[in-house]
């Protein structure tokens, strides 16, 4: 497997590509512009993304002209299809170890600012203070990792909680009091 530079203009995204991506851009972006470019775009004979749309956007997105590529000319179309699926629904599967990603997070928080990646703030707090949280569960915390604006357009938001909780939303906000106030996000739209 050899990795080779290709002009950006000779890579053509696949038309029919069903990962939804946008909203990851700015920070693979970011990562790229912090780390670089450390992981290639995949691509067929004929320059068309087999895996890395996002990389690709976020390429553009940052006026790059050449980005690395792998060649996946060792593959059928038919596993080239299956394979564009399978990259994206793999890493569906992951989790976080949440003890090991807290202290990973404490180790770089001074020297990085993670929501340059896709962490949002509560995210953070939630996961790098000494008092115990919630059940972590990827599909709940999505909610906190999209920034307040972007969640507040697309979900009618309820928070209901306890005194515990109360106490720990004080201790993160640093305040004494917390008015309980309920918004319709669709009456911001």
């Amino acid at each position: 497997m050899e990795i080779v530079n290709k002009k950006l203009k000779e890579i053509k995204p696949y038309e029919k590509n069903p990962r939804k991506n946008d909203d990851a851009v700015k920070y693979v972006a970011n990562s790229i512009k912090e780390f670089g470019f450390k992981v290639p775009i995949i691509i067929d004979k004929k320059g068309v993304i087999v895996a890395g749309h996002t990389r690709y956007k976020a390429a553009m997105q940052l006026g790059l002209t050449e980005v690395p590529c792998i060649l996946a000319d060792d593959l059928t179309p038919a596993q080239i299809k299956a394979f564009r699926i399978a990259e994206n629904k793999t890493a569906e599967k992951a989790e976080w170890d949440r003890e090991l990603l807290s202290a990973e997070l404490k180790d770089v928080l001074d020297d990085f600012d993670m929501t340059d990646f896709g962490f949002g703030d509560f995210e953070i707090t939630m996961l790098t203070e000494d008092f115990e949280p919630e059940p972590y569960n990827d599909k709940d915390i999505e909610q906190y990792t999209a920034h307040e604006s972007d969640y507040l357009a697309k979900r009618r938001v309820i928070i209901t909680y306890t005194d515990e909780t109360e106490y720990k939303v004080k201790k993160i906000l640093g305040v004494d009091e917390i008015k309980k106030v309920v918004y319709d996000a669709g009456d911001l739209a």
